[in-house]
């Protein structure tokens, strides 16, 4: 397969946050672009096939780090792994040979933020979104999607966009969930309400994969750690 292939999600899966909706994160030295940046008019570009059609991502205002893109992996987790990394608005889901599929997300704003280690216990392809009691309490405008009124049918502008992995730990729903969003300018903040989010096009590429059960640690990795050399 090649990387252009590989890059646009044409593989299988690899085998081996819910209150979710939208204060700036710490900066740290940009990553060079891959050598051939054509590619990213194909990746983020329209999917008139999804049963909401998505419409293009204007790529060129979003910070090239953070484009989806094969890395060397920095986490220490073995393969078929997901890692959230914190401190930098990244996600890793590692491969063999030290390899890592990276993909920029946006992350809880303080006070909302979750860590630990848990499972993507099940997938969602065009979820709905049922805000919590808790967030319903501090947000009553979130009132008609409530739990009890059986929460906010999917599309585009649905929080949780075209797809959600929902994260459990010790068999328990954490209410965090990695997914999509319209608000693609929010990736590499911190704004969400917890939830880890990613551009549309990133969360289905994802959502290929990787299969239910896979483990998933959300964590923050030092700058130390990564290497952005050219």
């Amino acid at each position: 397969m090649s990387r252009r292939a590989f890059l646009l999600g044409a593989g299988a899966a690899v085998t081996t946050l819910a209150g979710c909706t939208s204060t700036p994160a710490p900066r740290v030295a940009a990553a060079p672009l891959p050598v051939n940046t054509s590619i990213y008019a194909s990746m983020y570009g329209p999917q008139p096939n999804e049963l909401f059609p998505l419409p293009a991502v204007p790529y060129e205002k979003i910070e090239p780090r953070f484009y989806r893109q094969m890395v060397a992996n920095p986490t220490g987790e073995r393969p078929g792994a997901l890692v959230v990394d914190t401190a930098n608005h990244f996600l890793y889901l590692t491969y063999e040979n030290g390899q890592a599929m990276r993909y920029g997300v946006g992350l809880g704003r303080a006070g909302f933020e979750w860590a630990g280690r848990g499972v993507i216990q099940y997938k969602r392809q065009w979820p709905r979104w049922t805000p919590p009691d808790e967030m319903v309490a501090r947000q009553p405008e979130l009132q008609p999607y409530s739990i009890a009124n059986g929460g906010m049918e999917p599309g585009l502008m649905n929080p949780l966009g075209a797809r959600a992995l929902y994260i459990f730990q010790n068999g328990e729903d954490t209410l965090y969930r990695i997914h999509g969003s319209p608000e693609w300018w929010t990736i590499g903040k911190s704004v969400s309400s917890g939830c880890v989010r990613m551009i549309n096009q990133d969360v289905i590429d994802l959502y290929n994969r990787v299969p239910n059960g896979t483990p998933i640690v959300v964590t923050s990795l030092s700058g130390a750690e990564l290497e952005y050399a050219a």
